[in-house]
């Protein structure tokens, strides 16, 4: 993992960018001590609402009110 100066960062991102899309991180130092790592960005990957669809069950008591004694614990007293 190459090790470059804040000076040399500013002067050759683009190059620096190039490199870490090719798989490479690179670590950005101020006077010779790290302080950023320049990694790839990964997107999130794509969001399925329907994922657990099947595999979980409310109980229709779920639904039911609380008692007094629940209600209680969760307002604080």
């Amino acid at each position: 993992m190459p090790v470059v100066n804040v000076h040399e960062a500013k002067t050759q991102l683009s190059r620096l960018l190039a490199r870490v899309e090719a798989g490479e991180d690179v670590v950005i130092a101020r006077r010779g001590r790290p302080v950023a790592r320049l990694v790839r960005h990964k997107p999130p990957g794509r969001r399925r609402p329907d994922l657990l669809k099947g595999k979980i069950v409310i109980p229709d008591s779920f639904f039911d009110p609380l008692s007094e004694e629940e209600l209680k614990s969760w307002e604080g007293e």
